[in-house]
C-alpha cells in the first residue's frame, strides 16, 4: 500500500561478534534520537565461524531487538572478499575493489553456496532474515538470481529488489553513509551527507556503521541528519519492501 507520509528507514551495517559492543551502543544512541525501528545487517559468519559458535550474546541481543521492531537483514556470509581485488576489478564489478566486496568474483555455484550457508546459520540460530544487503552494495548476475529464490526483498545503494518484481528493481533513494575511502572523501563526506539529507524524498535510507563511532566527525554528520529527520517515521527495509 502506496503512502505519502515521510519516513526514515535506518541500516546498521556489519553486525556480528567483534563489533557486538559498538553496534549495541549504536543501537542505543539510535533509540535516544527517536529511532525506534532499525534494519540490522547481520554477517552469519566472520572468518567462517557462525556467529551462534562465537556470541550466544549477540544472538539473544538480535532476538530481543527484533522482537522489539527491528528487522535483521542477512550481510553477505562473511563480509569479505575471498577473491584478489585485481580479479573482481578487471571483471569490472560494482565495488570490486574494496576489500568487502564478497560476491565480486564468485561465480554462480560459489554465490549460491554462500547465500545459502548464510541463510542456514542465521535459521538455525532462530534469527531467519526476509532481506538480504549485499556488502559494499556489490551485486552481480548470479547474486541477483540467488536472492529472488530465497529472500523477500534485497536491497542495492539507490533501489530496493523485491522477489517477483520488476528485474531492475524500485528505486527508494540513495542509501546514505560515510563509508568514504580516500582523504577527500574523509574530510567532504561529513558536509555531503548533511546536505543530501536535507534533499531526500519520501524515504531517507541512512547507512550507519560500527566504525562511525571512531571519529566524532561522523557522529556529528549523522547526529544532524537524525536532527534534521525529526518528524519521519522510523520504519525498516522490511516494512519498505511491504510498501
Amino acid at each position: 500500500m502506496k503512502t505519502s507520509r515521510r519516513e526514515i528507514a535506518v541500516a546498521l551495517h556489519d553486525v556480528e561478534p567483534a563489533t557486538f559492543e559498538r553496534c549495541a551502543l549504536i543501537r542505543d544512541w539510535l533509540d535516544d534520537h527517536g529511532i525506534g525501528r532499525v534494519t540490522l545487517l547481520v554477517v552469519p559468519a566472520p572468518d567462517l565461524h557462525p556467529i551462534s559458535d562465537r556470541s550466544q550474546e549477540l544472538v539473544a541481543w538480535l532476538d530481543e531487538r527484533r522482537r522489539a521492531g527491528d528487522a535483521i537483514a542477512q550481510h553477505g556470509l562473511r563480509d569479505r572478499c575471498s577473491r584478489p581485488a585485481g580479479m573482481a576489478a578487471r571483471a569490472g564489478l560494482p565495488g570490486a575493489r574494496r576489500p568487502d566486496a564478497e560476491f565480486a568474483g564468485l561465480d554462480p555455484a560459489e554465490t549460491r553456496r554462500a547465500v545459502d550457508a548464510g541463510w542456514r546459520i542465521l535459521r538455525l540460530a532462530g534469527l531467519e532474515p526476509q532481506g538480504f544487503v549485499a556488502p559494499a552494495y556489490a551485486y552481480t548476475p548470479a547474486l541477483h538470481l540467488t536472492l529472488a529464490a530465497r529472500f523477500r526483498w534485497w536491497a542495492g545503494q539507490t533501489r530496493l529488489y523485491c522477489a517477483g518484481g520488476p528485474a531492475q528493481g524500485t528505486v527508494v533513494g540513495p542509501a546514505l553513509g560515510l563509508g568514504e575511502r580516500s582523504v577527500a572523501q574523509r574530510l567532504t563526506g561529513p558536509w555531503l551527507i548533511r546536505a543530501r539529507a536535507a534533499c531526500a524524498g519520501r524515504v531517507l535510507r541512512l547507512d550507519v556503521a560500527p566504525r562511525d563511532l571512531e571519529q566524532p566527525r561522523r557522529v556529528g554528520a549523522l547526529e544532524a541528519v537524525l536532527a534534521g529527520a525529526r518528524g519521519r517515521v522510523p520504519v525498516t527495509l522490511d516494512e519498505v519492501a511491504a510498501a
